[in-house]
């Protein structure tokens, strides 16, 4: 007979990334006991540079940050997004999308992933409910009826909890160990990351200009600057990689045009090769997948981190009222619950990022007519642009109590 683990939890949160670590801060004081699992070992936070990595955060998202109290250690380096500009290169047709017509201070923002990781995870290890096992390497599972047993590498520990939560990203090892198949497609693109200073002032607009290889994003930053994502065939990567600084703003510029003037400096490129991975399931008995865990979608309207931070908003409302019955945080009843809940929220969202990948992707004559009249219906057409825009700022359904700007703990 097996002897119990070492440790206890109600919630162990398998990757201490942005998603897990939300999730350990979004709980607690809830009256759980927590255990957050990370493999890499927590740097020392660097200094800040040109190059600097930077994620979009819609409106609703910045309201669970400010619901959990931590907006406010964040807004000095958020760059709000005040207009969006979507539109095709050599078409006419165009859409836009404005703050002021939604009533809110900015669609979203854009902000250095340094700065969000650094408020998400620093002193997350005192926090009196949660325990932080790092560095530790996730090796085995066991799931029984009340409980499941998490084998790590550091010292053959074994941690039990009443609910294991995989936050592991889209190789995710819970995964695979608990062999979840995973629906999984390449779109043969590639995002080149940078940051671009324009000649021009950007005025807090977002632009989202679709072409043949893919679309090319450039986000409103601070000092000027905008963060480029540039969604480019496989077979281009090489040479646009190998370009020096002069090449490629020249490379860009005929891509993106001169909205913003002439683009005068470029930093250091990073590629990531582009897929969808859809987890076939996303719970198990006393397990729950949020994140790319279990959604990895295409890059265009800057949806991933929004996405699983809702899936992080919704999975702290149910275990709230778990805990407030002290009921079973693990138990079938949550695991149904949220499944029903995410389950529109994410569907609509990777319908969505799916097709537009691939329809302004696609270059025969007729879809690019009807790509070019569709944006300038949507343009012409309040009801559809405010039902769409609502959707991107993580506005639609049901939403729960952080996104509604309630916070859990008082």
């Amino acid at each position: 007979m097996n002897s119990r683990p070492e440790t206890d939890h109600d919630l162990l949160i398998i990757g201490g990334g942005l998603v897990g670590a939300s999730l350990a801060r979004a709980v607690s004081g809830l009256g759980l006991r927590i255990g957050v699992v990370e493999a890499r070992p927590y740097d020392s936070p660097a200094q800040p540079s040109y190059d600097e990595r930077v994620l979009a955060l819609s409106w609703g998202s910045r309201r669970i940050l400010q619901s959990m109290g931590l907006w406010g250690r964040l807004e000095s380096e958020a760059e709000p997004i005040l207009k969006i500009h979507i539109s095709e290169r050599g078409q006419c047709g165009f859409a836009r999308f404005d703050q002021r017509e939604e009533g809110v201070e900015a669609l979203g923002y854009v902000i250095p992933a340094r700065t969000l990781g650094e408020v998400l995870l620093g002193g997350l290890d005192e926090l009196p409910d949660v325990e932080l096992i790092c560095p530790a390497r996730l090796e085995g599972l066991r799931v029984e009826a009340d409980r499941v047993e998490a084998r790590l590498a550091k010292g053959e520990r074994r941690v039990g909890a009443r609910l294991l939560v995989a936050a592991d990203g889209g190789d995710s090892r819970v995964r695979r160990l608990l062999a979840i198949p995973l629906r999984e497609s390449a779109y043969g693109q590639t995002a080149i990351i940078a940051n671009v200073t324009p000649q021009r002032p950007h005025q807090g607009v977002a632009y989202e200009r679709f072409t043949d290889s893919g679309p090319l994003a450039m986000l409103p930053m601070t000092g000027g600057r905008c963060s480029l994502v540039w969604t480019a065939r496989d077979s281009q990567v090489e040479e646009l990689l190998g370009l020096d600084e002069r090449a490629f703003l020249e490379r860009l510029q005929g891509r993106f045009g001169y909205r913003l003037g002439p683009l005068r400096k470029a930093g250091q490129r990073v590629a990531y090769p582009l897929r969808l991975g859809l987890a076939k399931q996303q719970t198990r008995p006393r397990v729950v997948l949020i994140g790319n865990a279990a959604h990895a979608i295409h890059p265009v309207s800057g949806q991933g981190f929004n996405l699983g931070i809702r899936d992080v908003a919704v999975l702290a409302d149910l275990l709230s009222d778990v805990s407030a019955r002290a009921a079973d945080p693990g138990g079938e009843a949550l695991l149904r619950a949220y499944g029903d809940w995410r389950k529109g929220d994410q569907q609509r969202v990777v319908t969505i990022t799916d097709s537009l990948a691939r329809l302004f992707a696609n270059p025969l004559p007729p879809l690019r007519l009807a790509r070019n009249l569709g944006l300038l219906g949507l343009d012409l057409t309040p009801p559809l642009k405010h039902r769409m825009v609502r959707q991107f700022m993580g506005l639609s359904g049901r939403l729960p109590r952080l996104a509604r700007g309630v916070p859990l703990v008082r």
